[in-house]
């Protein structure tokens, strides 16, 4: 067991050593990493609607999928060119306006290396990230960015091991550094991740509103009967109330008519009567361009199923119902 601990330590301790050793390199190539993310920020994405095209063979490769994932998901637009599917008719998707990031330890993959004359027939510059800066990629990048001399952490010295960890590093300092220089916002990082916690604490009630048949609306003066059709019709937990021009009057759910019906005399004179009679009026309302974090809050604070959502001039624009947030997976507790 202790051969096994041993083992684990010395690994993370060579890796950690080589990450260590990255800091003190910035100084050494400040010119290079500086023009590198210049270079990337003002050609990829807007004004001029390049890409950051992330190309490597092997292990390299597998780390430049995740580099150009990362790149993508922060505001730099990117795309994963392999060096066999290249020289098959994928070059075919760079354009002279894109940036290449090149990714070899040792800066001699002959699949990579190859690649090269075509990227300078296209015109499009190179970024190669390598181990040694004399390598035949080193040479011939438009910038040339290292890692330094790292020690595999394989007992044979032989598999990518240090070597990716220090590209993957350098690689995230770079695309997480032209996010700061492209000033991008959480608002924007939400947009490309939709799916996650924080893209939907950010999603607008919008979004993930009820609409057009989803929805039913009634004038105040509908009957209660035509009304318990209409939210059957539409699926609903309540009919809202609109005037004329579709502006927002009010709202009554199902537990508003049940507990209507229920207290009545006479309940057949309810459902015979006016809506209104048995809304609530004025009631709780979003606006659709508000985040729906607020609209949850609201939900939680006031025990409330159903809340209608407005557009700024007050018309009805949507619904949202809680159930629907529910089955969707998001958390609508207090």
């Amino acid at each position: 067991m202790s051969d096994v601990l041993d083992s684990i330590r010395a690994v993370l301790r060579t890796e950690a050593e080589a990450l260590a050793a990255l800091v003190p390199l910035v100084d050494r190539q400040a010119d290079a990493l500086q023009r590198a993310c210049e270079l990337i920020r003002s050609r990829c994405g807007e004004p001029e609607r390049g890409r950051l095209v992330v190309t490597g063979i092997g292990k390299a490769g597998h780390i430049g999928t995740k580099l150009s994932a990362t790149f993508a998901s922060t505001g730099t637009p990117s795309l994963v060119l392999h060096p066999a599917e290249a020289r098959h008719g994928d070059f075919g998707m760079v354009q002279e306006r894109d940036v290449v990031l090149a990714l070899s330890n040792s800066g001699s993959s002959e699949e990579v290396v190859a690649m090269l004359p075509t990227f300078s027939h296209i015109g499009v510059p190179v970024i190669a990230m390598v181990g040694r800066t004399d390598s035949p990629l080193g040479r011939h990048a438009a910038i040339t960015l290292s890692i330094g001399t790292v020690v595999e952490a394989c007992p044979l010295g032989l598999a990518p091991s240090t070597s990716t960890t220090a590209l993957l590093a350098l690689g995230d300092a770079l695309a997480l550094t032209v996010q700061r220089m492209r000033r991008f916002t959480p608002e924007q990082y939400a947009r490309f991740h939709p799916g996650g916690a924080l893209g939907r604490k950010l999603m607008t009630c919008a979004e993930v509103m009820r609409t057009g048949e989803r929805v039913a609306t009634v004038a105040p003066d509908t009957p209660v009967v035509a009304c318990m059709r209409a939210i059957g019709k539409a699926r609903a937990g309540s009919v809202v109330l609109i005037d004329g021009d579709g502006r927002l009057i009010g709202i009554c759910t199902d537990g508003d008519l049940r507990r209507a019906l229920s207290t009545a005399d006479d309940p057949a004179a309810v459902l015979r009567g006016p809506v209104r009679a048995v809304a609530t009026v004025p009631c709780k309302h979003i606006r659709a361009d508000e985040l729906l974090q607020a609209a949850l809050h609201l939900c939680a604070g006031k025990k409330i199923n159903e809340l209608p959502v407005v557009a700024a001039d007050g018309r009805l624009a949507g619904l949202l119902d809680i159930q629907d947030l529910v089955d969707r997976g998001f958390e609508v507790g207090g």
